[in-house]
């Protein structure tokens, strides 16, 4: 996988205001990205998990712990869906 590395100037204190280190500060800050813009529906489940650096099972583990939905479809398209087939 072809990566590009993104430089993002912080104030230090942020990660003592978050109690994490600059390490798991960037973790949880590419997870939090990518559960968003999967909810938005501008990634899928794979690309997502990529973008956070995580498996897709620990990707779906994570949506639990930010109550994101795995479904990318409403229950309305779901039931429209079906009764189109």
């Amino acid at each position: 996988m072809e990566t590009v590395r993104v430089a993002i100037d912080l104030p230090v204190g942020i990660f003592s205001a978050l109690r994490e280190d600059p390490h798991r500060f960037v973790a949880e800050m590419r997870l939090t990205a990518a559960v968003k813009w999967y909810e938005m529906g501008l990634l899928s489940q794979a690309k997502a998990a990529e973008v956070a650096g995580l498996s897709r099972s620990e990707f779906l583990t994570a949506l639990a712990r930010f109550r994101v939905s795995p479904f990318q479809y409403s229950a309305d398209e779901i039931i429209a869906e079906v009764g189109s087939a």
